[in-house]
């Protein structure tokens, strides 16, 4: 399957207490997706349900998560989970419904 490739940086600013870390090195790895990571950012922030910074955080971990799962689809480690995750994402894609 084509992808896109990513480089994904996690740089660890502060522990829970507001005090900078023992180890502040940053996180760094790559990662494919067959999605476009920044256009779903942007559909994300373009909803408005989420604040900027919380529709970015969830758009990367969602795509994240959703691309490892579906590589790795024949583990028992998804096996329960993938049909609550296809209805979560049928739900997602089709937009907050009116509740």
């Amino acid at each position: 399957m084509k992808q896109h490739r990513y480089r994904i940086t996690v740089e660890h600013l502060a522990d829970a207490e507001g005090r900078p870390p023992a180890d502040p090195g940053p996180l760094v790895f790559e990662a494919g997706n067959h999605d476009d990571i920044f256009a779903i950012v942007q559909r994300l922030r373009s909803r408005g349900e989420l604040p900027p910074e919380a529709a970015t955080a969830f758009a990367v971990g969602l795509k994240l998560f959703s691309e490892v799962m579906l590589e790795h689809r024949e583990l028992p480690l998804f096996a329960g989970f993938a049909p609550h995750f296809r209805d979560f994402m049928r739900s997602l894609k089709g937009g907050a419904k009116p509740g």
